[in-house]
């Protein structure tokens, strides 16, 4: 634990993976829980079980990244296996920074042991208190996601919380059409018949979530932080994505795997 500290203190980026959370046993035996508390959990569990395997040559080394994993439960997908899979992914942007997309499913890419993803949906960009979103705050996340489709990445790329007139001002600028939209159940236990409409009109696919608005706050995250590797010095540091993944057999729809990548930084104090 001393030595997580110490690498912590000296580290300003941290990169967390789950590996597959079906391979976490605990984790099964657990009631349903909402996306924020599971979330939570691993977090607190994977920075929890890293710091105690950590080695005290890593110190010496002292990376400026750390990559605390849950080694375990890691899973590649196999080569010939790929295609009987869907790997789909949901982005969440918490810092500034477009770059963040794209290095975001280059790690899922390599988590994974796969060249592509099969689809990515982003959860819409953080905005300041009243603040309406608009298609000019999405433009330019959907320009990074258009080009990793672009470049082979990615094949399908979705939206989340659009309501009708969004959803539609986005498919008509778009290169690249929305192929999905997702729908909190929170806030409408029916679809609205509009985007309903609009949707079938259209082939956008209509998917429910239960994410709360903010998935992970920064104090929120200091405090899994805190309680993962417990006496570390937290101020500073940030959540800057957060990427859930899930790999699904195509022909009988049972999720293979399914976890979590989350990267953060510590601001340099002044």
């Amino acid at each position: 634990m001393d030595t997580a500290r110490s690498l912590l203190e000296r580290a300003g980026t941290l990169h967390l993976h789950t590996g597959n959370l079906m391979n976490w046993g605990r984790l099964k035996k657990k009631c349903a829980v909402t996306p924020g508390e599971e979330l939570g959990d691993c977090i607190r569990t994977t920075l929890n079980e890293w710091s105690l395997k950590v080695t005290p040559e890593l110190v010496q080394e002292s990376p400026d990244t750390l990559e605390c994993a849950m080694t375990p439960a890691l899973e590649t997908i196999n080569h010939e296996e790929r295609d009987e899979m869907k790997v789909s992914v949901k982005l969440f942007i918490l810092g500034n920074g477009l770059s963040a997309i794209s290095h975001a499913v280059d790690m899922a890419c390599s988590t994974l042991a796969v060249a592509q993803l099969d689809s990515v949906i982003i959860a819409p960009p953080p905005l300041g208190d009243g603040v309406t979103l608009t298609l000019e705050h999405l433009q330019p996340y959907w320009r990074e996601l258009e080009r990793l489709v672009q470049e082979g990445k990615v094949i399908a790329i979705g939206t989340s919380d659009l309501d009708k007139p969004l959803l539609e001002q986005l498919y008509l600028w778009a290169q690249v059409k929305p192929s999905s939209n997702q729908v909190n159940l929170a806030s409408c236990c029916i679809m609205p018949p509009d985007l309903t409409a609009f949707a079938k009109e259209f082939d956008i696919q209509l998917l429910t979530h239960s994410d709360s608005k903010e998935i992970l706050s920064e104090e929120k995250f200091q405090e899994f932080l805190g309680e993962g590797i417990q006496g570390a010095r937290v101020d500073g540091w940030s959540p800057q994505w957060i990427l859930r993944y899930s790999v699904i057999v195509k022909t009988r729809g049972i999720i293979k795997s399914k976890g979590y990548i989350v990267e953060a930084k510590r601001k340099a104090p002044h």
